[in-house]
């Protein structure tokens, strides 16, 4: 190994990884409105080429859907989620 490189094991399992967060935790992502319908399976037809961003839980639980970056955000502090954005 080189000098810079970290090498570590994680002796979390994926069950554990996948609920790191849950209930603290949620990000914000931006999607295309054409990932709707199956993100959001319930939410109404939106036109395509729309740029929208989704709340989800800690796990990937879809919360919210909004056009905005900063309504997703509030929406989440509202919940007293901390936020993080997914790139």
């Amino acid at each position: 190994m080189t000098e810079g490189n970290v090498a570590s094991e994680s002796s979390l399992s994926l069950e554990a990884l996948a609920t790191l967060g849950e209930g603290h935790i949620a990000y914000v992502k931006q999607i295309r409105s054409e990932d709707v319908p199956d993100l959001f399976p319930q939410a109404p037809r939106i036109a395509p080429g729309l740029k929208l961003f989704a709340l989800h839980a800690a796990d990937g639980t879809p919360i919210m859907l909004t056009d905005s970056r900063e309504a997703a955000i509030a929406n989440a502090w509202s919940h007293e989620l901390q936020a993080v954005s997914v790139h």
